[in-house]
C-alpha cells in the first residue's frame, strides 16, 4: 500500500492519501487545505486522484475539496453533511465554515461500499461530532475522522452535534477488531485495541 499524509496546517488536520499496491489511482480523505501541495504529493508518487472522501464537512476537513477536485474528481460526503455545501446556515455548525464550491458532490450513506484505488471501502455512519460524520473502513484500516483520536475523542458540543449520537458511534467503534489500525483526522495513528485499553473517554463504554 502507498500512503502519505498532509498535516501541515494550523488545525493539524490529517489529509490522507491512499492507494493499494499496483494502483495508479489514489483516494484523498479530508482535504481541508493547500490543494496544490496535496496534488504535488500525488504527482511525486505517480498517482492520480480518483475521488475525495470527506469524513465530515467542517472546514478543516473539507474547505479545499472543491478547489482540488475541479471538474474531474468526485467528492463524497454523507447526505446529512452535504447540506454544509448548499445551506450552511441550516447545517448550523456554530462558527464560520466557508467551503469551496464542489462541482461533482456525491452523497453517501451508512452501509455504502465505495471502490477506489484498489480498495473496497465501507461507509460507517458515525454521527455525533456532526450529523453526517462517517468513518471509512477496510479490512486493513479505519479512517476515524473526528470520532476517535489517539487518547481522545471528537467534540460533541457544537450546535449541530449530538452527545447521544456520539456515544452510540463510539460504542460502534469499539465493536471493531482490536488489531485494526486507526488513522484519525488529527494526531498520530493508533489502533482500536490501544484506544480500548488506554483512551479515558472510552473506558466507561467498554
Amino acid at each position: 500500500m502507498w500512503r502519505d499524509v498532509f498535516d501541515r496546517n494550523a488545525y493539524g488536520t490529517n489529509c490522507w492519501l491512499l492507494a493499494a499496491d499496483g494502483s495508479e489511482d489514489a483516494v484523498v480523505v479530508d482535504l481541508g487545505f493547500e490543494p496544490q501541495r496535496v496534488r504535488a504529493l500525488l504527482d511525486g508518487a505517480g498517482k492520480r486522484a480518483a475521488a475525495v472522501l470527506l469524513t465530515h464537512a467542517h472546514l478543516d476537513h473539507a474547505e479545499a475539496a472543491g478547489g482540488f477536485a475541479g471538474d474531474d474528481v468526485p467528492v463524497y460526503v454523507h447526505e446529512a453533511d452535504a447540506v454544509a455545501f448548499t445551506d450552511p446556515e441550516r447545517w448550523n455548525p456554530g462558527f464560520a465554515n466557508p467551503l469551496a464550491e464542489v462541482k461533482d458532490l456525491r452523497t453517501i450513506a451508512g452501509g455504502d461500499v465505495l471502490e477506489f484505488a484498489g480498495f473496497r471501502i465501507e461507509v460507517q455512519h458515525t454521527p455525533g461530532h456532526t450529523p453526517g460524520h462517517c468513518c471509512f473502513g477496510t479490512d486493513a484500516f479505519v479512517l476515524s475522522g473526528d470520532l476517535v483520536f489517539a487518547g481522545s475523542i471528537g467534540r460533541s458540543d457544537f450546535p449541530n452535534s449530538s452527545p447521544t449520537d456520539m456515544e452510540r458511534s463510539l460504542r460502534r467503534f469499539l465493536e471493531l477488531p482490536d488489531e485494526l489500525p486507526v488513522w484519525p483526522g488529527h494526531g498520530p495513528e493508533t489502533s482500536v485495541g490501544r484506544e480500548r485499553a488506554t483512551n479515558p473517554f472510552l473506558r466507561g463504554l467498554v
